[in-house]
C-alpha cells in the first residue's frame, strides 16, 4: 500500500478531530464553510482521495465484522473464528470471512477492499509474508483511515490497536519443563514456523526452560525453519545422527512429524521418546499414540476478539485505549508423554 495522506495526518496538522476532518470532506452541515474550505484545501494539496462510498457510509454503521484469518486449513483459525462468529451473533453483528493465504498483497488488497464501507472493523491475524517482511503499513493506515483493528495470536508491536495473544513463550517454558521434570535429558526442539512471532517466543520460552534447569543447549537438536519442506529433511537427519528422549514440536506440522519420525525411527513413545506439541487440533487426539499438546483455546480467544472490537465500535471515548488480552493456555496430557 502506497504511503499516503491519512485523515488523521490532516487532522494532526490542522489541529481538528479525525471525525471533523471526515464531515469536512463529506459536506456535513454540522461543519462551517471554512473548516471545510481549509480540509478540503489541505487534503487537495497532500493528494489526499477520499473514497465517497467510504465516507458516506462512515457515518452509519454495517454492523458487520471484517475477519481475516492467513490459513484456512489451520485447525487453530478455525477454532478461533467460532467464537468470534459467537458473540458477534450475541451482539448483532455479521461476519465476512476473508483468507490471506499468507500472502501480503492479498492482505493488503482485502483490507482495502473491506474497509470501504463494508465492514465497521477488523478482526485478524498477520500474514507470514507480512512478518517475513516486516511489513505492517498497511495496518496503520486502516487504523488512521477510522476502521479500527483487533489483532489475535500472531501481532505486531508496531500497530497500535487491541491484541488477543496467548502466553506463548511461558507455555512453551512450562512445556519444556514437563518433559525435564519426567525425566528427558536430550530434549530436541522442532519448528517450522521461525519466520512467525509465535514461533520465535515458543522457541525461547524452550531455551529458558533449558537454562532454568541447567541443561547445556546442544544446537544439533534444534531445528528451526520457515519451511515444511526444510523441516522434513532436517528432522530425519536429526533421527539419523543423534539420540533422543523428548520433543518440544511448536507448530502443528512440526509436532505430527515428530511422532511419525519418532514411531518410524524405532522409538517407543513415550518409554524412550516424550513428545509434547503445539496447538490442539482433532489430529493430536486421532494420532497413535495421541499427542500430549499445549492447547490455545482457540473458541476463548475469538470471544475475546470480538468482544474487544465491539467494545471499541460502540464506545463513545474518542481517546479509547488500547488493551492486550493474554488467553492462558493448558497442557493437555495424553500418550506421547510420561505421567509426573
Amino acid at each position: 500500500m502506497k504511503s499516503k495522506a491519512t485523515l488523521k495526518q490532516i487532522a494532526k496538522e490542522l489541529h481538528v478531530s479525525v471525525s471533523t476532518v471526515s464531515k469536512a470532506l463529506n459536506d456535513s452541515p454540522e461543519i462551517s464553510e471554512q473548516t471545510k474550505a481549509k480540509v478540503k484545501e489541505y487534503a487537495k494539496l497532500k493528494n489526499y482521495k477520499p473514497n465517497v462510498i467510504g465516507l458516506n457510509l462512515k457515518n452509519r454503521k454495517t454492523k458487520t465484522i471484517g475477519v481475516i484469518i492467513p490459513n484456512i486449513l489451520n485447525s487453530f483459525f478455525a477454532k478461533v473464528f467460532t467464537g468470534i462468529e459467537k458473540v458477534a451473533e450475541e451482539k448483532g453483528y455479521n461476519v465476512i470471512t476473508c483468507i490471506s493465504n499468507e500472502s501480503l498483497e492479498k492482505e493488503i488488497n482485502t483490507l482495502e477492499m473491506l474497509s470501504n464501507g463494508t465492514i465497521d472493523g477488523f478482526i485478524l491475524s498477520v500474514s507470514e509474508e507480512a512478518q517475513k517482511l516486516n511489513e505492517f503499513s498497511h495496518f496503520n493506515d486502516i487504523i488512521n483511515e477510522g476502521t479500527p483493528i483487533v489483532m489475535f495470536d500472531r501481532i505486531s508491536e508496531e500497530v497500535n490497536c487491541d491484541k488477543v495473544i496467548v502466553d506463548d513463550f511461558e507455555s512453551s517454558m512450562n512445556a519444556t519443563e514437563h518433559l525435564i521434570n519426567s525425566g528427558c535429558e536430550k530434549i530436541a526442539l522442532f519448528s517450522s514456523i521461525d519466520n512467525l512471532s509465535v514461533g520465535k517466543l515458543r522457541a525461547q520460552g524452550y531455551l529458558k526452560a533449558l537454562e532454568k534447569n541447567g541443561i547445556p543447549v546442544n544446537d544439533v537438536n534444534i531445528i528451526l525453519t520457515d519451511s515444511e519442506e526444510d523441516f522434513d529433511k532436517k528432522a530425519q537427519l536429526l533421527f539419523d545422527k543423534h539420540k533422543i528422549d523428548g520433543i518440544f514440536a511448536v507448530d502443528e506440522h512440526a509436532s505430527v512429524s515428530a511422532i511419525k519420525l519418532g514411531l518410524k525411527n524405532g522409538y517407543k513413545i513415550p518409554e524412550e521418546l516424550s513428545v509434547i506439541g503445539f496447538a490442539d487440533g482433532v489430529w493430536s487426539r486421532r494420532l497413535s499414540p495421541s499427542l500430549s499438546t499445549v492447547s490455545q483455546h482457540g473458541p476463548e480467544i475469538g470471544e475475546a476478539a470480538a468482544k474487544l472490537l465491539i467494545e471499541e465500535l460502540e464506545s463513545k471515548d474518542e481517546e479509547y485505549k488500547h488493551k492486550t488480552t493474554v488467553i492462558k493456555t493448558e497442557l493437555r496430557q495424553r500418550e506421547s508423554t510420561r505421567k509426573l
